[in-house]
């Protein structure tokens, strides 16, 4: 992460990752998206919420990326829905990462054929 970056956080009460968003960039934002964000880090629970959280990347700027963080070994959300919700809204994955020991997490970038 830059220095500088626009950083949203939605969805998501990790005490321990605030202070280390904090500690990266002084430009966080809780509970909803920004135009012009660099990252977006949204949590969801069930597949109904994929489409809401994709639709998010109008606030990205064409670098940007957002982190889909879900519950691991979930059976009403599973990796393939994150990945099929990110194709649906014109998304590529490009990274998956462990978040905490409960939390996964997905990168959805926009394509670089439409940056």
């Amino acid at each position: 992460m830059k220095r500088d970056a626009r950083v949203a956080v939605i969805g998501l009460e990790e005490p321990w990752f605030d202070d280390l968003l904090r500690s990266m960039t002084g430009d966080v934002t809780r509970g909803r998206a920004r135009k012009g964000s660099d990252l977006l880090f949204v949590r969801v629970g069930h597949r109904d919420d994929l489409d809401r959280a994709t639709a998010l990347q109008r606030h990205l700027v064409p670098n940007g990326a957002i982190w889909v963080i879900r519950p691991k070994g979930s059976p009403d959300i599973r990796e393939t829905d994150v990945i099929d919700a990110g194709k649906r809204a014109g998304l590529v994955d490009n990274k998956i990462a462990s978040f905490s020991e409960t939390l996964s997490a997905m990168r959805l970038v926009i394509p670089l054929a439409r940056r």
